[in-house]
């Protein structure tokens, strides 16, 4: 009897040692200086001529779309959490970059940026939620095209007589 108590209280100390162990290493980790990213932009879908930080995620149960012969345009919701000052600039930067005329702003509790190419418009709603800058950052894109007048087309898609 004695030798069963000495072998079970063996396995526990066994135990207990393998078990400590692991969890020190487990808290043991190697100090890795942080590495700065800076984020890569994301091209909307089928408007290739209109970015949003990589950080802003497609949020499909908001989104719509609609493209015919004549006409393309949707309404796109993207979340994230970016500070919004930070991703108005981005937004009017890479606007800018993609040759979009910044024709119109207004802000109060949102900010809303109104942008316009030849044929194409783009309002962009930016906005906070619960928790200010701490809580997610929420974008809302208006976008319209009009394809039929790029190619000089009446909406039936016959030819423009001159």
């Amino acid at each position: 009897m004695f030798k069963g108590v000495l072998k079970t209280a063996l396995i526990c100390i066994v135990s207990f040692s393998f078990f400590t162990g692991l969890g020190g290493c487990a808290r043991q980790s190697a100090t890795v200086p942080p590495v700065e990213i800076s984020p890569i932009p994301s091209v909307i879908s089928n408007f290739d001529d209109i970015e949003l930080p990589a950080e802003m995620e497609l949020d499909l149960k908001k989104t719509m779309s609609i493209k015919t012969e004549s006409f393309r345009g949707g309404i796109l919701h993207y979340t994230g959490r970016v500070e919004i000052n930070s991703l108005k600039d981005f937004v009017i930067s890479s606007m800018k970059n993609n040759q979009w005329k910044h024709v119109g702003e207004a802000s109060y509790e949102n900010i809303l940026l109104a942008f316009t190419k030849p044929n194409k418009t783009c309002m962009v709603v930016l906005s906070e939620g619960f928790g200010g800058a701490l809580g997610k950052t929420y974008v809302e894109l208006y976008i319209t095209s009009d394809v039929a007048a790029a190619k000089q087309l009446n909406p039936f898609g016959e030819p423009i007589g001159n």
